[in-house]
């Protein structure tokens, strides 16, 4: 058994109940790492290809990665995948907190749940054993009351459990996984996939111990952290997520109402820096983690009562639930929010799928008939809040929203296809790629659908500042203007993707500033291998190709790597007013970034690159 594993995977088949524990060889770990990796390994493995996502066949799948659970800064991660009920791809999450690492702690490196259970469950995971438990009178509660119950239940306040409500049980297609109460693993749906399988949650608790290679370099780099991380993450210290948000605003990059328009008055209302000073009464962080960058707001006062221990909202929410809703409510804002936690919920998808219904009302395309007489006009606060509540419940326009914006635009039809905002099924993110060029190709090329945090974000390579000095020591060394998208711009967000989808296996904080020397030097420590840099960007170069192979089975086409019609076409104010993403200039940087690939002309890698990447069986698979 490798440093950094427990050298267990725990499979559970909830139809028969029959649960056993494998032990992988040594050569699997260094493969495929963990987290993404091992997701998109058992996807393709194991999954018959064009199953329901929400069927019993489809596979869930929790997994740590050698990080996870290890004494250093960003190692409270953990990854949950399985096909998408949004996408009908591949579809994995992350999420921070501290479940990862006390599923280590428990003896287990990922959790593999398959089958259905005839009634609702959970499972409790204590010092390597495994209990499936009746959950029938957990069903239909809040997150908050059943993490509450379970405690009680199993006697034990520092159980820690991921977990679905009403968006999960119900089947919301992007529903997702909540830990600690305020963690998401929030995109692609895993809380439907959740839902369908009758699974209500994951209860665990650990004494062990992650048993790394070298604890004194470990220790070295921890302290190093511990002495500069105010330097290096001092604005996720102070504020988390979401500060200076009218600076996005002055951009054009603040998403607002519905990705129309350029410009929201109301940006400083909504930013953390005023959270601080008005609804803020603390911050938390995850396991091992000095910067606490996770906002806890609390209001009482009426109409917004927020709890506590459902966080608070970052960037993501605040955009998404604010000004892509022309919301500038704070409270608002951050009751919806909390009820986004309360029913495991994605924010991004619930406030793009609000703002995708808003601009259809504007437009006369849904009339109050359908919106149950709600006034779902833009900057209405108190209808973003009951719509929440509505897709959790799946009541009236709630539950077409529920299906996601493709879906619930081909519904309802007249023309709503052109509001509906999305990549490949997902919706798209908080970032405008009319700014960012190579995050509007990474989001077209993502095989989860449209994605802000395994892409590059332009701005941090368009002058000399510490990411184009990271990315120096891949061989990115000048500047790259915002407005490229070339040859030079399409590698860079290659070699950044590939590190990205590494700290998604190795399950190591994106927010935690190691830059890929001392990233090297962490997995050296943790695992006791002779690795280089140059096998870890390998490492995310074959999981990016094996969840691309898993898409191109599942019959996604060079077609469905493209962006929706409305970033071809400008804001409708403000400084991106006169700007729009060329769509011949899109269709060339994605025939560069499939060659640099190693992919075809359709998108398809090409046996000789798998074979390269060292997954020729995936070619196998690709060719029956």
């Amino acid at each position: 058994m490798p440093f950094g594993y427990v050298g267990r995977i725990l499979r559970v088949n909830l139809s028969d109940e029959h649960i056993v524990t494998e032990t992988p060889e040594d050569t699997f770990y260094r493969r495929y790492i963990g987290g993404e990796g091992f997701v998109a390994y058992y996807l393709l493995k194991e999954l018959k290809p064009r199953v329901d996502p929400l069927g019993p066949e489809n596979k869930l799948i929790f997994a740590a990665g050698p990080v996870t659970g290890a004494p250093i800064p960003g190692g409270g991660r953990n990854s949950v995948g399985a096909k998408s009920p949004l996408t009908g791809g591949f579809g994995e999450a992350e999420v921070g907190g501290h479940w990862g690492a006390e599923l280590k702690k428990a003896g287990f490196d990922a959790v593999i749940v398959e089958g259905r259970a005839e009634s609702p469950v959970y499972l409790a995971l204590r010092d390597g054993e495994a209990e499936i438990r009746d959950a029938e009178h957990l069903w239909g509660l809040d997150t908050g009351e059943s993490q509450k119950m379970i405690r009680e239940e199993l006697g034990d306040d520092l159980i820690r459990v991921a977990q679905i409500g009403l968006g999960g049980e119900n089947l919301v297609r992007y529903a997702c996984v909540i830990v600690d109460l305020k963690d998401a693993a929030g995109r692609t749906g895993m809380g439907a996939v959740m839902g369908s399988k009758n699974l209500k949650a994951i209860a665990v608790r650990g004494h062990g111990r992650v048993e790394v290679a070298d604890p004194d370099k470990l220790r070295s780099l921890s302290k190093w952290f511990v002495q500069n991380f105010k330097n290096l993450a001092r604005s996720l210290h102070e504020y988390g997520t979401g500060a200076g948000m009218e600076g996005g605003a002055a951009s054009g990059n603040l998403p607002t109402r519905n990705f129309r328009d350029g410009l929201f008055e109301g940006a400083r209302l909504i930013q953390a820096e005023a959270i601080k000073e008005t609804v803020r009464v603390g911050m938390e962080g995850c396991y091992a983690c000095p910067i606490r960058c996770k906002k806890v707001v609390k209001i009482n006062e009426g109409r917004w009562n927020v709890d506590p221990i459902y966080g608070g909202p970052e960037y993501e929410a605040l955009a998404a639930l604010g000004s892509d809703c022309g919301v500038d409510d704070l409270k608002a804002i951050c009751k919806a929010n909390e009820l986004c936690n309360r029913y495991s919920i994605d924010v991004i998808s619930a406030g793009a799928s609000i703002a995708f219904a808003m601009e259809c009302y504007e437009n006369g395309i849904l009339t109050r008939r359908e919106t149950g007489g709600l006034d779902l006009r833009f900057g209405n606060a108190e209808a973003v809040v009951q719509m929440v509540e509505m897709i959790a419940k799946r009541r009236g326009l709630g539950d077409i929203l529920a299906e996601g914006v493709k879906r619930a635009a081909e519904k309802i039809g007249k023309g709503a296809e052109k509001y509906a905002v999305h990549v490949k099924g997902q919706e798209v993110p908080m970032h405008d790629p009319r700014l960012k060029r190579a995050l509007g190709l990474g989001y077209a090329v993502s095989p989860t659908g449209a994605d802000h945090m395994h892409n590059l974000h332009d701005m941090g390579i368009a002058g000399r500042g510490s990411q184009l000095r990271d990315l120096a020591s891949l061989g990115i060394l000048e500047p790259i203007p915002l407005e490229d998208l070339g040859p030079r711009k399409v590698r860079a967000l290659i070699y950044f993707v590939n590190w990205r989808v590494l700290d998604n296996c190795l399950l190591i904080c994106d927010f935690v500033p190691w830059d890929y020397v001392k990233k090297t030097e962490i997995v050296r420590a943790v695992t006791g291998w002779n690795t280089t840099a140059y096998e870890l960007t390998k490492v995310g170069e074959r999981v990016t190709t094996m969840a691309r192979a898993f898409n191109i089975r599942e019959g996604f086409r060079k077609d469905d790597d493209w962006l929706p019609e409305r970033f071809f076409h400008p804001q409708t104010s403000g400084p991106l007013s006169e700007t729009s993403v060329d769509p011949e200039r899109l269709r060339e940087a994605r025939r560069f970034y499939y060659q640099m690939m190693g992919w075809d002309e359709n998108g398809v890698p090409t046996r000789a690159k798998l074979e390269e990447l060292d997954i020729g069986w995936v070619a196998d698979l690709l060719e029956k």
